[in-house]
């Protein structure tokens, strides 16, 4: 974890993308409501110019951490520019977060401006964002500047907030780029917060520019001539990886809002109407639009389509058979996986590889994929934990305050002695390829978005009904969902009521895919000798697993009540 690369060299990712200077079009944008907007390269160079030119005079240099509280638009992406071609830092999260989700990760960094837009559309409804954000300020000190960027055309009073108008109201046409180290900061992502607050985990300028330019063009055979849409948020390290479209010359499609508005064909229509090449999303989605039986070809012809990306969960074989049965055929479906830790992908597509039912096509270039057993030996066509032998340029350069790499060192390298281990159960096939069966930890993954149990149980746990929760993740109908078990107050019963205002808290404080799919009642939490408590072994018991390490466990007999439950059947 200790390698250094291309010590010496200097770069500017924004300058690799605005190195672009032509009347193409950079970026197409559609809201949920219908409404489009584009931009070409050139103007792209001209509003990051004139972002640049108010950064500077607000005080931002190098090295300083800017924050987009956003939705996935064109203005995140040219705010996002105009600060990384300072060297000052970007970091996002999506605006469904919650305000202490917010301050949970902009406040742990010290971001020094923060961009949030007037609201968001989602579902055929409109949310607005300026009180949540004046929450956020009133919680994080650093922040100094607030620029709002009217998205919804909601009216908004704050004399002590920015417009973005107004940031851009000047005559500036020149993007000065300051060159960094190839270990610079480029982007914050954060952890899914399983043990407390998220970790901020640091991405470097040149290991992101790498490893996206490979993926992209080697992996994902994108050219200048293509155009790529990824269904996203910028909550989501998808975003940041989507953006790197933008290095090859290569035209970005963006769409904000429900992938089900008005239904399921929302995104198939996006797709065939706007001309895509490359077209991302998740295993959640293809299922969910195979049960709602819509038939993508029907009444499409996806003529442009060349590759179908998708991620955030395992892709099942049925996904498969779905995508080339009732999509289109001469399509390469690229399942790809990776995740927030490297920004980027372990095991991902090829386009002159065949594919095969439930396996991702290839391990990726450069990197020294294998699955190990737990002793820490190689094994081929078995399941074991993916690992990467090699140290790589797309590893994070450190957490953020983690002075002495501790943080950063029991994540990656705790299990096996200077091999990154992943948190994922997967097989090397006998084609080379890879599956994986999900995460080997205790980090929930509904959806294919990870997240936290901390985070939910600062909900929870804050409520005068609950004595205590644990939550843990259950295979589903090919996915996972958050179920989530509570101790009650004497005399409480959990009833719908409790149940929905259960729900309700974290959803308002989180985020949606935060809320469980069940909530059961217990008496009991299974506990370490030192009182944490054991929530792998929980989910061992609900997926009638072995467990192991009883011993471990100052009251193994809790675990008996998680056996067999009948909620959890249906």
């Amino acid at each position: 974890m200790d390698t250094k690369w291309f010590v010496g060299g200097h770069l500017n990712y924004a300058q690799n993308i605005l190195k672009h200077r032509n009347n193409k079009t950079a970026i197409e944008f559609e809201d949920e409501t219908g409404n489009k907007t584009s931009i070409t390269y050139n103007q792209l160079y001209t509003q990051v110019a004139k972002l640049q030119y108010f950064l500077i005079n607000q005080g931002i240099v190098k090295g300083d951490v800017v924050a987009g509280f956003l939705p996935n638009i064109t203005e995140t992406i040219i705010a996002m520019l105009a600060t990384t071609s300072i060297g000052a830092i970007w970091t996002s999260t999506s605006p469904d977060f919650g305000f202490e989700g917010v301050v949970d990760r902009f406040g742990q960094v010290e971001a020094k401006l923060m961009f949030v837009a007037d609201g968001y559309f989602y579902n055929g409804k409109t949310h607005g964002c300026i009180k949540k954000a004046e929450t956020i300020v009133s919680k994080i000190k650093s922040i100094e500047t607030v620029v709002v960027i009217n998205f919804t055309n909601n009216q908004w009073i704050n004399d002590n907030f920015t417009s973005w108008d107004a940031a851009l109201n000047n005559s500036n046409t020149s993007v000065n780029f300051t060159a960094v180290d190839f270990d610079h900061p480029l982007y914050i992502l954060y952890s899914s917060g399983t043990t407390g607050k998220p970790k901020c985990i640091v991405h470097g300028t040149g290991g992101i520019l790498l490893q996206h330019k490979k993926e992209m063009v080697l992996h994902g055979n994108v050219s200048e001539n293509d155009k790529l849409f990824y269904f996203t948020t910028c909550g989501w390290m998808m975003w940041n990886w989507m953006v790197s479209t933008l290095t090859t010359g290569a035209s970005l499609f963006l769409y904000d809002g429900s992938p089900f508005y008005p239904d399921g064909n929302r995104l198939l229509d996006l797709v065939d109407n706007n001309d895509i090449t490359h077209f991302g999303t998740s295993a959640k989605w293809i299922s969910a639009i195979e049960k709602a039986h819509i038939i993508p070809k029907a009444g499409r012809n996806f003529d442009k389509l060349t590759t179908v990306f998708s991620t955030g969960s395992p892709l099942m074989p049925e996904n498969y058979d779905y995508v080339y049965g009732q999509w289109k055929q001469d399509v390469c479906l690229s399942s790809i996986s990776g995740g927030t830790d490297i920004c980027s992908c372990f095991a991902l597509g090829n386009p002159a590889l065949p594919v095969y039912k439930g396996e991702l096509q290839c391990l990726g270039l450069g990197l020294d994929v294998a699955i190990l057993d737990d002793t820490g030996q190689r094994v081929f066509d078995e399941v074991g934990e993916l690992s990467c032998m090699n140290a790589f340029p797309a590893m994070p350069v450190k957490f953020w305050n983690d002075a002495d790499n501790t943080k950063y060192k029991n994540a990656y390298f705790d299990k096996f002695d200077n091999i990154w281990c992943h948190g994922d159960l997967a097989k090397i096939t006998k084609n080379n390829g890879l599956t994986i069966y999900g995460r080997s930890d205790a980090t929930l993954n509904p959806g294919g978005v990870r997240i936290g149990t901390a985070e939910i149980y600062r909900q929870v746990d804050n409520m005068s009904e609950v004595i205590e929760s644990i939550a843990v993740g259950q295979d589903w109908d090919n996915d996972v969902r958050v179920v989530l078990f509570v101790i009650l107050n004497n005399g409480i019963i959990l009833d719908d009521d409790l149940a929905k205002k259960i729900k309700t808290t974290i959803r308002t404080n989180t985020t949606p895919r935060h809320v469980p799919a069940k909530i059961i009642q217990v008496t009991a939490i299974p506990k370490t000798l030192s009182g944490k408590i054991v929530e792998i072994a929980v989910r061992n018991v609900i997926h009638h697993r072995a467990v192991t390490n009883t011993d471990a466990l100052a009251n193994p007999e809790a675990l008996e009540q998680y056996k067999n439950l009948p909620e959890l059947n249906h």
